[in-house]
C-alpha cells in the first residue's frame, strides 16, 4: 500500500492500453540499415572504462588524431622498402 493508503496496481492505466495484436516486429529493421544509426553498443568491459558520450568522442578523437599523425611519419614515398 502506498501513503494513501490505496494499493498499488501493477496494470497500465488505461489510456497506456496497447494492442500487441496491431504490433509489427521489426517494423524499421530496413530504414535502419539503409539509413544507419547513431546507436554504437559497447562492451561491458570498454563501457566501464567510459563515464558517457563525451569521454567516448573524446578518446576516439585522440585515437585518429593519433592514427593521423603516425601514418606520416610511416608513409614511403616509393612503397618499397630500399636495399
Amino acid at each position: 500500500m502506498n501513503d494513501r493508503g490505496k494499493k498499488k496496481s501493477d496494470e497500465l492505466r488505461p489510456e497506456y492500453d496497447f494492442d500487441y495484436s496491431k504490433a509489427v516486429r521489426g517494423k524499421y529493421y530496413k530504414r535502419l540499415l539503409e539509413e544507419g544509426s547513431n546507436v554504437v553498443v559497447l562492451d561491458p568491459d570498454i563501457s566501464k572504462a567510459f563515464h558517457d558520450s563525451a569521454s567516448v568522442n573524446e578518446a576516439l578523437r585522440g585515437l585518429l588524431d593519433l592514427t593521423h599523425s603516425t601514418q606520416r611519419l610511416t608513409r614511403r614515398t616509393s612503397g618499397r622498402s630500399q636495399p
